[in-house]
């Protein structure tokens, strides 16, 4: 199984929804909380290619994208495979 990793804030709709899907899938994922560490939210701004919006998705250190792009990706039948097999994008 890939590591997933789901860069949040605590009251975003968005982050919950990726949280939901994730979980629907059963998937383990590494949350990282931003919402009051702005140490962790520029290290996940450099990761993200500059993208400061939440959630931030990682999946083996590949930038996903953010919970639009992770659906994107289920919806074209994408995302199984790259959780399954554990590679980058």
């Amino acid at each position: 199984m890939a590591r997933v990793e789901i860069y949040t804030t605590r009251f975003c709709p968005f982050c919950f929804a990726a949280r939901r899907l994730l979980a629907g899938k059963n998937v383990a994922f590494e949350e990282i909380d931003v919402s009051f560490d702005p140490a962790r939210r520029a290290a996940m701004t450099g990761r993200a290619g500059g993208r400061r919006t939440v959630p931030q998705i990682f999946i083996d250190g590949a930038h996903i994208g953010g919970c639009d792009d992770l659906v994107a990706l289920d919806r074209a039948g994408r995302l199984d495979a790259l959780l399954e097999a554990g590679v980058g994008v």
